[in-house]
């Protein structure tokens, strides 16, 4: 299965980072604590070179810790803030801001040295697809938030929100790159939803996530569906095992792999399986 995926609207959401994040300080960058190095967009340190950045690891809830940490590490130790959070319930939230206000301290002090005293930050925050940047934003913002209007430059109706006293921000629709040169980065997408399903071989999609889940997650699988996996069995038994075991039986005895696949990447996505982290920094040493 092939994947590409790069919907129209896309390229008017790259011109708009073109255009607007000259009008910001800092590029907030969020990541699938799932997948860190997969679900970030190669195109978005192109666009946004020469601002500071700060990346957060959203669903850090439904991700192994363990993996996760090493992923903060690996993107610190190249000079990159890090900062994990939950956006649908909050945790870690207010430290987005915080480090943000951290970083552009200097710049801040500064412009109050040659005269600028009201000197808010103003953020742009970028991602691919289905990252959770809405509900990210929802919490951000709080109720307490006020829309500022229209600013220079800011085009098709996006308006800055003010967060807090000093601190702005504007949001980007989420974004892919036109071509996945590495396949196994876009199914990687794919087992996360940030690719659009309708396009897509699910069954084909679900037995990759087996496949994988065989090596990097065996025992998650075994305790989710009651099953054994061997190191013989194919990512198609698999597959079959659990829809015997869930009884997704169709007319004439045959399991339903179709109705069994869409489970299983539902339960991936939802965290039923438990908390999954795709892959780790020690991959990218192999591929080296």
């Amino acid at each position: 299965m092939q994947i590409q995926w790069y919907p129209g609207h896309m390229t008017k959401t790259r011109r708009l980072i073109e255009e607007n994040v000259k009008l910001v300080d800092i590029v907030i960058e969020l990541l699938d604590a799932r997948a860190p190095y997969s679900t970030k967009n190669p195109d978005i340190d192109k666009l946004t070179k020469g601002k500071m950045r700060l990346i957060v690891l959203n669903k850090s809830d439904l991700s192994d810790p363990s993996v996760v940490k090493e992923w903060s590490k690996w993107y610190s130790s190249a000079n990159v803030r890090v900062i994990e959070i939950v956006a649908t319930s909050g945790k870690g939230i207010k430290e987005v801001t915080q480090a943000a206000e951290d970083m552009l301290k200097e710049k801040i002090e500064r412009d109050k040295a040659r005269g600028r005293i009201y000197r808010p930050i103003r953020a742009m925050i970028v991602g691919i697809p289905n990252v959770g940047k809405s509900t990210f934003i929802n919490s951000l913002v709080g109720k307490g938030s006020t829309k500022t209007g229209d600013k220079p430059g800011v085009t098709r109706g996006k308006q800055w929100v003010k967060i807090k006293k000093g601190f702005e921000l504007l949001d980007m629709p989420g974004i892919l790159w036109p071509k996945f040169e590495d396949q196994e980065v876009a199914k990687k997408l794919a087992y996360l939803g940030s690719i659009k399903d309708e396009i897509l071989d699910s069954r084909e999609l679900a037995m990759g996530f087996l496949e994988l889940g065989s090596k990097r997650f065996k025992d998650k699988l075994e305790t989710r569906y009651k099953i054994e996996i061997l190191p013989e069995t194919s990512a198609y038994d698999i597959l079959l095992m659990i829809g015997k075991k869930r009884g997704f039986i169709v007319p004439g005895g045959d399991i339903d792999e179709t109705r069994t696949a869409l489970v299983v990447l539902d339960e991936f996505r939802s965290g039923k399986l438990g908390r999954i982290t795709v892959e780790s920094p020690s991959d990218l040493i192999r591929e080296d």
